[in-house]
């Protein structure tokens, strides 16, 4: 689950972490308010949306307005809100079709000496949470990565122990902290390394995270996320959650059971298993054709949640072809069947539908198939299944 830059803020804060003085605004006017009450000879206005790259992004309706902007008065806040609230921020992460921004941050200007790189996320070959830091704040950590690799530093920490004061000095030298620079950092990055643990966060970036004039090291910007298979151990972040930042099918999916992931293809998948759904994706590209998306129904769906996995699949406008790929083990063969035929009852197939069934029932299911007189392409094998499915494509 992902939270936007002032939510994360406020935790980060709560948790003992420097983050500037900031105000959440819904209008124009709150804007230029905030302005007056933070007081500054200048602030800075933050459009919030789920997606990185805001600052270089630009507004559909307004190209020369950036998703983040230095302001010097009330009334320049004000100018500035105007044309970003309501209105579609594109940035390299959202894609062309951008996302509307319905809340600002407005949040103080710092005297900033120094921009660093800060991440942490959890490393599958070590077993445990990495922060990563790099002198590159600013920059993109994979921009980074792929031309200076020797400027992003490491440091593994125990989970329950946390990120030790050697580890935090380390960094510090490679960084080239100064003495009062380091002595903050000591406190700070162990703060922040507790606070991902503890969260059960699935990444916490702070980019950049700068160092001020007075040697101190605080949060400038943040993109916090948490771990969805934790999130019944904090009951109070799932309030943060912001339904409008994602895809409504993936919401209605996991609010039934579903795990589903849209991509850009054009042929929908449904799938019982997420190794089976990550295989048949892998066929279909191997046989010339593009998957709509990652569709994994699980292995104890009921009717109900099938035909939902197939309205959600004939809603796309880019489906142009279904392929089912069902391994019965604990999901019944004839369930899915079941599922299908009601749904072209409810919903209607008008694009090709190629289905593999094995497993348990499948002879019963292959019964219902053939006795439904719908116009179904049967497959043998997988292999068949994503040849006869791309094929229709061409037909």
């Amino acid at each position: 689950m992902k939270i936007h830059e002032y939510q994360g803020k406020q935790l980060l804060s709560g948790a003992g972490v420097r983050v500037p003085r900031g105000v959440v605004c819904k209008s124009p006017d709150e804007v230029a308010a905030a302005f007056k009450e933070l007081g500054g000879p200048l602030a800075v206005v933050k459009s919030q949306i789920h997606a990185g790259g805001r600052g270089k992004g630009r507004f559909k309706e307004y190209p020369d307005q950036p998703g983040v902007v230095l302001v010097r008065s009330a009334d320049e806040a004000r100018d500035n809100a105007e044309r970003m609230l309501g209105n579609t921020l594109v940035t390299i992460q959202t894609g062309e079709a951008g996302k509307q921004v319905h809340t600002l941050f407005v949040e103080e200007g710092l005297d900033i000496a120094r921009e660093l790189y800060l991440g942490i996320v959890v490393d599958r070959e070590s077993g445990g949470p990495v922060l990563m830091m790099s002198s590159e704040g600013g920059m993109e950590i994979e921009e980074v990565a792929a031309k200076t690799p020797e400027k992003i530093f490491r440091e593994e920490f125990d989970a329950d122990y946390g990120l030790m004061p050697y580890q935090a000095r380390n960094l510090s030298f490679k960084l080239g902290l100064n003495a009062a620079q380091m002595k903050h950092a000591g406190k700070f990055l162990p703060q922040i390394c507790r606070f991902f643990v503890d969260n059960d966060c699935s990444m916490a970036e702070v980019n950049p995270l700068v160092v001020t004039a007075q040697d101190e090291l605080i949060v400038l910007d943040s993109k916090v996320s948490f771990d969805d298979n934790a999130l019944f151990r904090h009951k109070d972040l799932l309030e943060l959650r912001d339904l409008s930042e994602e895809d409504p099918d993936e919401v209605q999916a996991g609010e039934t059971g579903l795990s589903y992931v849209s991509l850009d293809g054009n042929i929908g998948c449904l799938v019982n298993g997420a190794g089976l759904a990550m295989s048949t994706m892998d066929l279909i590209k191997l046989h010339g054709g593009e998957p709509a998306n990652f569709l994994d129904v699980g292995g104890g769906a009921n009717v109900h949640q099938v035909t939902v996995a197939f309205k959600i699949l004939l809603a796309d406008p880019n489906v142009k072809a279904v392929l089912v790929n069902i391994f019965g083990g604990i999901m019944k063969c004839d369930t899915i069947v079941e599922a299908l035929l009601d749904s072209y009852e409810k919903v209607g197939f008008n694009v090709p539908l190629v289905v593999r069934l094995e497993g348990t029932n499948v002879e019963k299911a292959r019964e219902m198939l053939a006795a439904s007189g719908r116009d179904i392409i049967s497959a043998t094998d997988l292999t068949d299944a994503a040849k006869k499915v791309v094929g229709t494509l061409s037909a």
